[in-house]
């Protein structure tokens, strides 16, 4: 199992009201299984591991949704034991949907008591919409898991301490499309109250050349799907990420017929779009959708923004989530906000931040420099540090 970010790390972001104030501690781990010895180790039912992903293997098992015929494989992670009490879980994943299969992801959790929970599902999900519309179910509720559109939050005020993950994969009855599974994983964590702020590293001064879109520019675009404007600095974000990699595909640009400019961010929200939630802000569909066109893409939480550098100076940007109050983030675009993402690009050379926030009026006032006291605060405050990284 790769992991990606230990327990244990400090937490971060803006000061206390203390003469020497001191770090608060999260705990954040990230596990994931996504190579073909990992996904080994998951348990099998008419699927095989090939070619380092999960596959159909003759499926005889068959389900009805939506009064349709599928045959189905399931792949079953062991269980994973974390080394604290975590209060939020939050899968992400990479597949293959081609044709008109899809899966589905369902997850429990297991207290420090031994009790185990229901499985609750997290997400339908397909890369197209053929198949069927991509959703989350909305509120599921058992003793010790209530499910929040993308995140999974332990009920017992001690947390959880195990997690467990189920994928079916599904194929019209009697079909010859081949889903698979590249990676799954899940974030774990008890997120601290904010402390002081990260004092800058070695690798800050790196500024990344990330092309810049405004999410305002497409106000009133596809109402189906959340109509741009406000809604969209997820997707927005994501279409950035993704054309600094190179990676969005030539149907983005020709999306609409090009209609609208930056049709790489409509096409992005089509793609990402949550009918359940209905809104393109859930995190892990934005990733899976990333991780059908990159090597690698996941949500994960950062501590703070030191933890932030070596991702930059490695060439990746990271879409962060903030939230911030009037006056909260000086020079921001908008006065406040209970939810936005934006993409940190880099960092200037005292260490304040530079991001592309779509937020902005138009393309040419994306690009922002903020300081790196008041956006670590509204960072971790505002989301705990929530972060995708999408790797070329």
């Amino acid at each position: 199992m790769g992991l990606v970010l230990a327990a244990g790390l400090p937490a971060a972001a803006g000061a206390e009201s203390s003469p020497t104030p001191r770090r608060a501690t999260s705990q954040i781990a990230h596990t994931s299984f996504d190579a073909g010895h990992e996904l080994r180790t998951g348990a099998r039912i008419d699927t095989l591991v090939s070619g380092g992903a999960v596959r159909l293997k003759h499926p005889t098992r068959t389900r009805t949704h939506e009064g349709k015929s599928y045959e189905v494989g399931i792949w079953t992670s062991a269980w994973v034991t974390e080394a604290f009490g975590f209060t939020e879980l939050i899968p992400s994943w990479q597949a293959s949907t081609p044709g008109r299969s899809w899966i589905e992801l369902k997850v429990r959790l297991r207290s420090a008591t031994g009790a185990v929970g229901s499985w609750d599902t997290m997400a339908r999900w397909a890369s197209g919409s053929r198949a069927i519309k991509r959703t989350t179910l909305g509120s599921q509720d058992d003793d010790l898991a209530a499910v929040a559109v993308d995140t999974l939050r332990a009920q017992e005020p001690d947390g959880a301490v195990g997690w467990q993950l189920k994928v079916q994969l599904m194929r019209p009855r009697g079909g010859t499309e081949e889903p698979s599974l590249q990676r799954i994983g899940a974030m774990a964590s008890r997120v601290a109250p904010v402390g002081a702020t990260s004092a800058p590293g070695p690798q800050v001064g790196t500024v990344l050349d990330v092309p810049a879109y405004s999410q305002m520019t497409h106000s009133g675009h596809y109402p189906g799907l959340g109509g741009g404007g406000e809604a969209w600095c997820s997707p927005t974000s994501l279409a950035m990420v993704l054309g600094f990699h190179g990676a969005n595909p030539p149907a983005a640009a020709a999306y609409g017929g090009g209609a609208h400019p930056d049709a790489a961010v409509d096409y992005t929200a089509s793609r990402v779009y949550d009918h359940g939630y209905d809104g393109t802000g859930n995190w892990a569909f934005n990733t899976a959708y990333a991780g059908t066109l990159v090597s690698r893409s996941y949500v994960t939480r950062l501590p703070d923004l030191r933890a932030a550098e070596p991702y930059l100076a490695a060439g990746t940007p990271l879409i962060v989530s903030v939230a911030f109050g009037v006056k909260q983030l000086t020079g921001a675009p908008i006065s406040s906000t209970s939810g936005h993402l934006m993409v940190l690009v880099g960092f200037t050379a005292t260490g304040d931040v530079v991001v592309n926030d779509p937020a902005a009026s138009s393309n040419a006032g994306v690009r922002r420099t903020y300081s790196r006291a008041e956006f670590e605060r509204v960072w971790q405050a505002g989301s705990g540090g929530l972060t995708y990284v999408v790797e070329k």
